[in-house]
């Protein structure tokens, strides 16, 4: 295009008007002097010739050569018809000229105006002493008018041009060589030739088109279209940059371009747009601003990509456009909406906001290889099936790994906090859990692009309703919904906590596992009824190697050297478990229990100067199960009771439970199964029974024996035995139930 200096040599015509007069006057000088006298001139001509041929010199450079087949000068109107034209303009080298050919000019002196009626040819660029060759710009047009004053020619007529680098056609055309700019007026097209074999032709259409020589630009309005192999754009006003001929870059306002290429498709707009291109007419980078768009759709999946500024950088090597990277900036958003697939599950459609983005393709250009922030973002995965759950992430900075055919492989991300959204089922469920850490990295199925894992560290929290966790480092695995909690472990709600090394939750049942220096607190349940050993009117403290709580935590299990508290109540155990729901507790292996006995103040009594020594009753054995309903522990496997005045050995213990009036509890009784054992004690006094089973009655200190040959044997007044041994601690008394064949045999101490 910056040939296009071909329209100066329209300035012909004004030169063949100037030099017309000299011509004249020279001839006149020549017939004067001429021996033959000349053939007489037409009756309404001033003058004629033929053959003629005139040069203008400036020292010894030629400036102007003009030729004609035939000259005349018309009397009235006065116009000089030149027939066969042919002019050279000298360029200052005097090594190229200006090559401009006519079948006939007209020039009319009085308007000052050249015309051509006929077809003109302007060739630029002709080696003087040579034949045509290089970079030569060819115009073809008829109708061509030139104002001798001002130097400026037009036509209305079509136009045609070509050179090495193209051609191209318009219909109307002027050229002011003043400030050597050509204006084609309608239907314009162009053809640019590509430089290499690896280039395509490139195709210009547009309503009006003005090209400035000095600035090597081209303007394009109201409308331009640009076409290239696949490549498409349409746009409002445009300009074109060129760098010795070629185009170098387009500018285009209202843009927008599609660039079709097997396996993919690249959608792209912008308010404002830039196109650059190689030496071989490839485009190399496209820039967009404003309300700029780019749109990928593949086989596999369309992403969507808008911002304020949108920069897409392409590889050209294979000698076409693949894009290799896209950078969008300011109010940058990306959305990748995965296409079906025949038997492979849709994934999430994902969109991602953010300030700046930053998107690496894979070779060839089909598929995202790395999708990046480089500001604060906010993405989120959005369901396309059942089964599948809403994510909201926010983060300071985050990376997207992607595999084969667009499925993303890897996320990312520093300073994150996550929402993930599940169906509610019933009132009070919670609608989200939320977790916040300073490190996230998630991997996805390969094959469906789902999530699989999620991993979360340093300063991890967790929050799902009303329950919390923290730990230094979280992993999540999709298929099972489980979380894992790792180094300094802490799982809690309202009604407790529980810490440990290890903990993993279950999002689906919200069952829980810790492990590894296990601490747990259940805070009483003011709602609940109290079950005694299971108190709601005091925390529950525990700790344990293990634990897990099942059933929305109404199940909660201890292991390994678990030891439980409740206020001055206590239980050790190789393992624990309480299940609320059904007011069960059960311990196994090495089991310890505590209960105190603290009866409150009676209402209407005022409370004693001197609080009473609290009564502890201690029981060993190596399983126990306590029913809440019925206020049973039920020892077993060889069970040792103690009280302050009491022992109790028998290989099973039964101890039920009283619930005060005003919140006190306390031993009611006890029962002792398989070889019973008691040793009651006072000052200066102890009673020993033996037999099968054992009767305890706290209240009025009652002891009952029977089975295997019961005995009784007093430190004060001897022993006893019977079928059935019954005393009364309190007041003294000793009951011997005897039966016929087995009479009651008894041995006196007496006092000296």
């Amino acid at each position: 295009m910056r040939r296009a200096r071909w329209l100066i040599l329209l300035v012909i015509f004004g030169l063949i008007a100037s030099v017309a007069a000299i011509f004249y006057q020279q001839r006149l000088a020549r017939k004067s002097e001429a021996p033959v006298t000349p053939t007489p001139l037409s009756s309404n001509l001033n003058a004629s010739a033929q053959n003629w041929s005139y040069t203008q010199m400036d020292g010894d450079r030629p400036v102007v050569s003009i030729s004609a087949r035939n000259f005349e000068q018309v009397k009235d109107p006065a116009i000089f018809n030149l027939e066969g034209v042919e002019l050279k303009i000298f360029r200052k080298d005097a090594k190229e000229v200006d090559l401009v050919r006519s079948s006939k000019v007209i020039f009319d002196r009085n308007a000052g105006t050249l015309f051509s009626e006929g077809d003109v040819e302007i060739t630029m660029g002709v080696p003087a002493d040579a034949k045509p060759a290089g970079r030569l710009l060819v115009i073809r047009s008829s109708g061509v008018r030139f104002d001798a004053k001002s130097g400026k020619a037009e036509t209305e007529r079509a136009a045609s041009f070509s050179f090495d680098l193209g051609e191209g056609q318009a219909v109307g055309a002027t050229y002011d060589p003043a400030t050597r700019e050509l204006l084609l007026r309608s239907r314009v097209q162009l053809l640019w030739k590509s430089k290499g074999p690896k280039g395509r032709d490139m195709k210009l259409e547009a309503g009006e088109l003005t090209y400035k020589e000095r600035e090597s630009m081209v303007y394009l309005a109201p409308w331009a279209k640009l076409t290239r192999g696949g490549l498409t754009m349409d746009a409002g006003p445009s300009l074109v940059h060129l760098n010795e001929g070629y185009i170098r870059d387009v500018e285009a306002q209202a843009a927008r371009g599609i660039d079709k290429e097997q396996g993919r498709q690249l959608e792209y707009a912008a308010a404002d747009l830039r196109m650059d291109f190689d030496d071989d007419g490839i485009v190399q980078k496209i820039t967009g601003t404003r309300d700029a768009r780019l749109i990928s759709t593949s086989a596999v999946a369309q992403t969507t990509v808008t911002s304020d500024r949108l920069d897409l950088f392409f590889h050209t090597d294979s000698g076409e456009s693949r894009l290799h990277q896209a950078q969008a900036s300011g109010k940058a958003f990306a959305e990748s909406k995965p296409a079906p697939r025949q038997n492979v599950p849709i994934a999430e459609t994902r969109t991602l906001r953010s300030e700046f983005l930053e998107l690496e393709m894979r070779a060839g250009g089909e598929e995202i290889d790395t999708l990046k922030t480089h500001a604060p973002g906010h993405i989120e995965f959005l369901p396309n099936r059942p089964g599948q759950r809403r994510r909201v992430m926010d983060a300071e900075r985050m990376t997207m790994q992607y595999g084969e055919r667009n499925q993303l492989k890897s996320y990312t991300a520093a300073n994150v906090a996550t929402k993930t959204f599940r169906e509610v089922k019933k009132k009070g469920d919670p609608e989200f859990a939320q977790t916040w850490s300073k490190s996230l990295t998630a991997a996805f199925d390969p094959k469906t692009g789902q999530l699989t894992t999620l991993e979360q560290g340093q300063e991890f929290r967790y929050e799902e309703g009303a329950r919390k966790a923290k730990a230094d480092h979280a992993v999540l695995e999709q298929a099972s919904e489980q979380i894992t909690l790792d180094g300094g472990a802490r799982v809690w709600d309202p009604a407790g906590s529980t810490a440990g090394n290890h903990i993993v939750l279950d999002q689906k049942t919200n069952d829980f596992v810790a492990e590894g220096n296990v601490t747990s607190t259940r805070l009483p349940d003011k709602k609940g009824k109290s079950a005694t050993m299971l108190s709601q009117e005091e925390a529950m403290q525990a700790k344990a190697s293990r634990m897990y709580s099942t059933d929305r935590q109404s199940v909660i299990h201890y292991e390994g050297n678990a030891v439980l508290w409740q206020g001055a109540n206590r239980l050790h155990a190789d393992s624990v478990t309480i299940d609320r729901g059904n007011e069960v507790l059960t311990a196994k292996g090495k089991v310890f229990s505590q209960f105190v006995d603290e009866p409150k103040a009676q209402k209407g009594k005022p409370a004693p100067k001197q609080k009473p020594a609290p009564v502890y009753t201690t029981v060993r054995a190596q399983e126990l199960v306590y029913t809440g309903k019925e206020k049973l522990a039920h020892y077993k496997g060889g069970a040792t009771l103690t009280r302050p005045n009491m022992d109790v050995k028998a290989q099973e213990i039964k101890a039920w439970l009283k619930e005060e009036e005003d919140g006190g509890t306390s031993l009611d009784h006890a029962f002792a199964f398989g070889k019973a054992d008691i040793l009651q004690r006072s000052p200066g006094r102890t009673r020993h029974g033996t037999g099968e089973r054992a009767e305890y009655y706290i209240g009025d200190g009652k002891v009952t024996l029977e089975g295997g040959d019961p005995q009784l044997v007093d430190s004060l007044r001897g022993s006893t035995k019977g079928r059935k041994l019954t005393w009364f601690a309190e007041d003294d008394r000793l009951l011997v139930d005897g039966a016929e064949r087995a009479p009651v045999r008894s041995l006196i101490r007496r006092n000296n």
